[in-house]
Parts: C-alpha cells; structure tokens; sequence
C-alpha cells in the first residue's frame, strides 16, 4: 500500500471488504512502530497487549452484527500528556515518568468508542516545553524525513510516527503551536481547533488559558474525521463550549469561490527563509487559481506576540506546575534531610533545564513589583491581538501564513539559543493567544527536500470553513513523495 492511500478511509474500506482483518491493520501498526522506533524513538510506550485485545473485542463485536464504528480498526497513537488509562503519562520528565492514570482523557474516551486502537503513547517535549521535541527527558525524536534534523515540538513523537506512516491519526497537544509546528516539518496536517471545541479532561496542563488537545492526519479528511468524534460540549470540562457540532466531512466540498483569504504581508519578510517563502507564494497564487479572493490585511500587534506568549504561558506554567514537589506524583527525591530539602531536590532533580527555565521566568513576571509591568502588560496586549483578529475577520474569511520561518532544522543546532527556538512558533501562537482555529498543510518540499507547510487561520467555530479551504489546496496539490524513514518502505523493514 502507498504511503499516501494509509489514511483512515482506505483502513475502513480494506476491513470492510475483508482484504485485511481489523487485527492484522492494528498488528501492522504495532510491528512499525516496534520497528521503526529505534530509529525514530517517537514511542515511550507500546501496548501491543492492550492494542491486540481491543482489536480481538471489536472484531467479535462485528462478526456479532453490531453496527460498524466510524473509526474501528484504526490505529492512534497519543501524546504522552494525555491520559490514557492504565498507559504511563510522563509528559516526557523524570518527574511523572512512573505515573500511571486511573482514568483516560475524555477525547481519548470518545476516540475509543468509535472504535480507534491506542497503540501507545508518543515522545514530546518535557512537560510539552519546546520546539524541537529535544527536551524530552527521554531522548530526541527524529524527522522521519531526514533523521539529523527535528521534527518540531512539542508534539513530534505523534507527528513523526503519522509522517512515517506508523499511525494514521494521532493526538498532540498545543500551547504555543505545538502540532501545527510539527506538522509541518513532518509533511503532514495538524488542526488546532477553537478552544473549548475540544475537552481538555485528562490533558496535563502546561498553560491552561492556552492549552488545546489537537489532531494530527496523513489528510485533512481523516482530520475532520477525527475531530466528528471528538468534539463536543464536555460535563468535566467547565472550559469546553456548549457549541453545535457540524458535520465536518460533509464540509470538504472543494468549493471555495468567493472566499476571501487575508495575508498580513508585513510578517512575511524578516526571519523568513527563502525556500518557505517562495512555498507559500505559490500556495497563494494557488487558492486564487482555486477561486479564492487573495488580499493584504495588517494584524499591527502580531509582532509582540512571542513576547506576549512566553510571559502568559511561563506565568501559567509556574502555578500549573507547583504540583509536581515529590508528594502526590511520580518522582520523589530519596535522603533528603527534611520536606523543604524533599521538595527542592525532587524539582531540581525531576525537572529538565527548560522546564527549570520557564518556571523561573513565569514566578519572575508574577512576583511582587512586577506582576503589572509584565503578566498584566501581557493580557492587555493579547486583549489588543483579539481585537486586530477581529478587524481582520470583518474582512476576510481565513488567514493565511507559513506555519513555521524554516524548514526542519539540524538537531542540536538552536539548542543553545533558547530565544531562537522561541521564534520557531511566531506565525502559530497568535492562534493559542486569541483562541482561534488554526490548520496546517503541507505545500511543498524545500530546495533540500525538506517539507514546507502553509497555514491557514478562520473565525472562532468555523472548523469546517477551516478544513474545506485546506481541503481544497490539498484535492489539487498532494505531497506524493515520501519521507526517507517510512512504516511501508522496504528500506526500513
């Protein structure tokens, strides 16, 4: 099977018609992900026992005539801070590495009874701190495209085993960027829906104001799939919306004429690499050969919004965080001669250096004498970049930008440049920030084979208008090639 027909459609349409059994298709996934993850290490736990028994049961379920499940058989992998119960959720620290939930996340919850078989859960960055996935306390995640480079963070273990063809879906998380960042330097597509479109019930939280449980796909047609099931008003989330559910894949009609798409011109010239830029110039170029009505609008406070990130999401972080002291979770410190050495020594040994670093930023801009000249700074201006996404939605329908400056970088090569790496999510956080529905889509390889993506941004709610234009880009532009490390390559068998 072709790499780009492993999608969830062709899953249902082989078990259906009996040319695989629904547990070789969740067997498959597990003997690549076993496989595959020694090179890639984008798993922290496979639960081929779990993953066989859920496929025995929904196999006699079906031989029992009970009506099919719109996702059963399909395999999906889960990002490491997202409970899953009776699977580790170590959020890629030291300090959480031996926790186990008693209980699952509600989208995981929903996924499952429509039938998806978790398969185990994917590397991240520590407690989904970065950019890069190289701050896991676990080992660095590698690009199925090119294993020197990154493959985005914090969500690359579920981007990299979608890219590598190990899953056909997977769950991310994001806070700054998180699966729309690493989507597209894996060559696939990640949805940041509205926040409250999606529970965050059983997400560790990082940023809580921020955070948003998200989806990765080979297409935008298994994403729209994925998010179908998931989506919905939670009871255990005061933070999900009572908001209706459309049909999204009804949605993916291709017809996009008359659609007006916004491009805020002054963000596409400093800091933009050559390659992406010409990428995205043809993308637009591209949606107006689709019909699509293509103009300039100004999103003025869109500049400050990486400084307006890092003091919203540092602040959140160190109170989120206050929890992890060696008490009630995971790690604790051994021989310490008191509760205050206890605590001290289970953080300091617990926690990795950027996890150390934010909570210190974030107690920083909220300690006394600089809480106003900084958090309250913070929430005024992202108050600012609502009102610019507002003005700019009064005459546009989407928005659209690359999703990152750059192509997959070197691993190892911004390690040390912590403000750099910060910039890698400067056309993805105005979305967390102003919690509005934001998409990736590949659209192109770079000059070194590399992969682009393009990304498109719309009003609060209108998921479906979101994915019908990335459909539509998609239906006439493929991404046909495939990345060097790939679950259905002989060269990696």
């Amino acid at each position: 099977m072709p790499l780009s027909e492993y999608n969830v459609e062709s899953i249902r349409s082989r078990i259906a018609s009996g040319e695989e059994s629904l547990r070789d298709t969740v067997n498959r996934s597990l003997d690549a992900a076993e496989r595959l993850n020694e090179k890639l290490n984008a798993f922290l736990e496979i639960d081929r026992k779990g993953a066989l028994a859920r496929a025995e049961e929904l196999s006699a379920n079906q031989q029992a005539g009970e009506s099919g499940l719109p996702l059963a058989g399909v395999p999906l992998a889960v990002k490491d801070n997202i409970c899953v119960r009776g699977l580790q959720a170590s959020c890629g620290s030291r300090i959480l590495g031996p926790y186990h939930p008693p209980y699952s996340a509600t989208v995981v919850e929903r996924l499952q009874a429509a039938g998806a078989v978790v398969v185990g859960k994917t590397n991240l960055d520590e407690f989904a701190m970065g950019s890069s996935n190289e701050n896991s306390a676990f080992g660095v995640v590698r690009n199925p495209w090119d294993t020197e480079r990154v493959p985005g963070g914090s969500s690359g273990g579920s981007a990299a085993a979608v890219a590598a063809g190990i899953v056909p879906v997977a769950l991310g998380s994001e806070t700054g960027g998180s699966v729309r960042q690493p989507a597209a330097l894996c060559g696939i597509v990640g949805l940041k829906p509205t926040y409250g479109r999606l529970s965050r019930y059983g997400l560790v939280a990082f940023a809580s104001s921020l955070d948003h449980i998200s989806i990765f796909g080979r297409n935008v047609r298994d994403v729209a799939e994925v998010l179908q099931v998931a989506a919905g008003r939670d009871p255990l989330d005061a933070t999900s919306a009572d908001v209706d559910v459309p049909d999204y894949k009804a949605a993916l009609t291709t017809d996009i004429k008359g659609v007006r798409i916004g491009v805020p011109r002054a963000l596409l010239s400093e800091g933009l690499d050559a390659d992406v830029s010409e990428r995205i110039e043809a993308a637009i170029e591209a949606y107006r050969e689709l019909g699509a009505e293509v103009i300039d609008i100004e999103l003025p406070h869109a500049k400050y919004c990486i400084a307006v990130y890092y003091v919203i999401a540092t602040a959140e972080a160190s109170s989120n965080l206050a929890r992890f002291d060696g008490v009630r979770y995971g790690f604790r410190a051994e021989e310490a001669k008191n509760l205050r050495e206890m605590y001290r020594r289970t953080r300091d040994e617990g926690f990795g250096a950027e996890v150390k670093r934010r909570i210190m930023l974030g107690t920083f801009v909220l300690s006394s004498g600089y809480y106003d000249a900084y958090y309250r700074k913070a929430q005024q201006v992202r108050t600012l970049l609502k009102i610019d996404f507002e003005h700019a939605f009064g005459v546009c329908d989407a928005i659209l930008t690359p999703t990152t400056p750059t192509p997959a970088f070197l691993i190892g090569e911004k390690v040390d440049d912590p403000l750099s790496m910060y910039l890698n999510d400067i056309y993805t956080c105005t979305a967390n920030l102003v919690g509005v529905p934001g998409i990736s889509v590949p659209c192109g390889l770079s000059k070194d084979g590399l992969p682009v993506g393009l990304q498109l941004m719309s009003r609060h709610w209108d998921e479906a208008g979101l994915l019908n234009l990335a459909h539509a880009y998609e239906s006439k532009h493929p991404l046909l090639e495939r990345p060097r490390v790939s679950a259905l390559s002989d060269s990696t068998s």
